[in-house]
């Protein structure tokens, strides 16, 4: 049964760290929310398309309003439990929340494709490796590089130092340094707090804050977990198959997934001949 919450229950629950929507998916979920019997499974589909509202959904979601036992990464049981009226009240409050400007929906757009595509990215590779939690391995490719909207709030030439950042990643430089270095902070560690804000499940807060560590990771054979490294192998497969270095980073190598394809494949049980196919079938997929 649907829990149904009040507009101001809802603004009360999303005080705090906010990702902006995309402009076009609140576009679609307010056409969405005035036709006569909206369908609760587009609005899902749509929501979980969009980092800034997954979030704020799952922030409600796993608040002290519903006591769940164990906080969910689901999007569509998220959807589920909270009921049309709840969803369409967290789309309304989301909307009000200012106007962007064309300058920063051209840069964030950069943001916004990547995480959907490295979402569904991730999602197939999930499966097509065996991991039983695809919906996490989703959720984790959505909000992994869920900091980038706020540095650039932040910072007015935030993606100048993303594109220098990628384009200095090796194995003795990770992204991250490159952002420490120039502005005391990094998108991985701004993202951690956000995920955290949004009460998902600390493991994915620690995919999220270690998702450029990933070489020191794997190197360790005793001090990190098979959950975490197992996401973060698909997670990094995945942004190497979307690309992210060309579109965050502007880059025309990933040369933090050169650093790191050994230990992953090894990992994950892949020679480089069965990724390679992989990756193409996927990207077919994706033009399809």
């Amino acid at each position: 049964m649907a829990h149904e919450l009040s507009a101001e229950q809802i603004q009360k629950a999303l005080q705090g760290i906010s990702v902006p929507p995309q402009p076009q998916i609140m576009v679609d979920l307010q056409m969405e929310q005035v036709m006569p019997s909206p369908d609760l499974r587009s609005i899902a589909r749509l929501i979980s398309q969009d980092p800034g509202l997954s979030g704020a959904l799952l922030k409600i979601v796993n608040s002290p309003f519903f006591g769940l036992a164990n906080r969910i990464a689901s999007i569509q049981q998220a959807v589920n439990l909270l009921g049309c009226n709840t969803v369409i009240n967290l789309i309304n409050a989301q909307s009000i929340r200012g106007e962007l400007s064309d300058e920063t929906i051209v840069t964030l757009n950069r943001f916004w494709d990547t995480a959907q595509d490295v979402a569904m990215t991730c999602l197939t590779l999930a499966k097509r490796i065996g991991y039983q939690a695809a919906d996490e391995a989703y959720t984790l490719g959505l909000f992994h590089n869920c900091g980038i909207p706020l540095m650039v709030k932040r910072f007015p030439n935030y993606m100048t130092v993303l594109e220098e950042a990628y384009y200095s990643a090796s194995a003795e430089r990770r992204v991250v340094d490159t952002e420490n270095r120039l502005l005391n902070t990094n998108h991985a560690v701004v993202g951690y707090f956000t995920a955290k804000s949004w009460n998902l499940p600390l493991h994915l807060c620690e995919a999220i804050a270690s998702h450029h560590n990933a070489l020191a990771l794997f190197r360790d054979d005793a001090g990190c977990d098979a959950q975490l490294k197992t996401l973060l192998a698909i997670l990094k497969m995945a942004e190497h198959i979307c690309e992210s270095h060309r579109v965050l980073g502007n880059q025309h190598e990933d040369h933090e997934w050169r650093s790191i394809e050994r230990l992953v494949l090894e990992y994950v049980g892949l020679s480089e001949y069965d990724f390679e196919n992989l990756r193409e079938s996927i990207r077919e997929l994706g033009r399809v």
